[in-house]
């Protein structure tokens, strides 16, 4: 894999992911309304695309209702603001393991099959899902992210028939693996697009070795991003482009402009920004974002 530097930078702003964010910070949009308003603050602030979640707007716990991803969606598009819309498909993974009796899940648990989590991209049909690509250990105590071989074969086919580009999210060199197997076996099509995720514990570290040796391993013509969480958010959007890779933001990774300073998400992309231009590179459009990734919506 060539690790020249990049300087066409698709630039994606996560923007509320699933975790426990929104007690810790105001600016974590909620609503459909917040969310789809901080993708169009994200996106006239410079970012190519946005990653979504959708979350309960009463409690902002994270949710899978097709309804809540269908209005954020709509919200966006009647603004007319043009950007890549990229949804979570990885919600439905979580398991918790009883602690004094492994099979008596926990609270918290929300698995289905792989399958199960794609009825709102087969509604929505977005320019690219996320295919969550391995099971984990997530974090501390028993929650285990559970996406097995089976699971990610029907999802990759699923999504292959719908037409939407697939976001390969790598959280270890064993997800890596397994995803170029899906590659080899024509369930991923060109160009396979990869997000290397790094500093989730416990998965692969946020440590600039680890990233260069999955660079590595990418197939050839793979585009892929990278991203790490808290403190490292802004390292590595310049850590990813001089390996050659794109970059990825947002509240979802990172609350915090700076020390002790919390951000909103145009914020966030608006630093990214300048870091991508202090390179000398430059950020993709939507349109150039669109063509360099062949999405379906290109040719709309």
């Amino acid at each position: 894999m060539n690790e020249t530097m990049n300087t066409d930078v698709i630039l994606t702003a996560a923007l509320t992911g699933a975790g426990d964010t929104v007690r810790k910070s105001e600016h974590v949009p909620v609503t459909p309304r917040q969310i789809a308003e901080s993708a169009v603050a994200a996106a006239e602030a410079g970012a190519s695309a946005v990653h979504i979640h959708v979350r309960d707007p009463e409690t902002g716990a994270p949710s899978r209702d097709n309804a809540l991803y269908r209005e954020v969606v709509e919200r966006i598009k009647e603004t007319g603001v043009d950007i890549v819309i990229n949804l979570t498909a990885g919600m439905g993974g979580d398991l918790v393991i009883g602690q004094d009796d492994p099979l008596a899940f926990g609270e918290g648990t929300d698995l289905v099959n792989g399958l199960d989590r794609l009825p709102h991209v087969e509604e929505l049909l977005p320019d690219i899902c996320t295919l969550d690509c391995g099971s984990l250990n997530f974090g501390d105590g028993s929650l285990v992210y559970v996406s097995t071989p089976d699971m990610l074969r029907a999802g990759a086919k699923r999504i292959q028939e719908l037409g939407v580009r697939p976001e390969l999210e790598i959280f270890d060199t064993g997800q890596l693996w397994f995803a170029k197997q899906m590659y080899a076996e024509g369930l991923i099509d060109d160009p396979a697009l990869f997000q290397l995720c790094t500093g989730i514990p416990y998965g692969a570290p946020a440590d600039p070795g680890v990233l260069q040796s999955m660079v590595r391993l990418l197939p050839e013509g793979a585009q892929w991003a990278s991203f790490a969480i808290g403190r490292m958010q802004m390292p590595w959007v310049a850590q990813s482009i001089l390996l050659g890779g794109h970059a990825r933001v947002g509240l979802e990774d990172n609350l915090y402009l700076s020390r002790g300073v919390k951000a909103t998400n145009a914020q966030l992309v608006e630093k990214a920004v300048g870091i991508i231009e202090s390179l000398g590179a430059r950020v993709a459009t939507p349109e150039e974002t669109r063509a360099k990734l062949k999405l379906r919506s290109a040719a709309r």
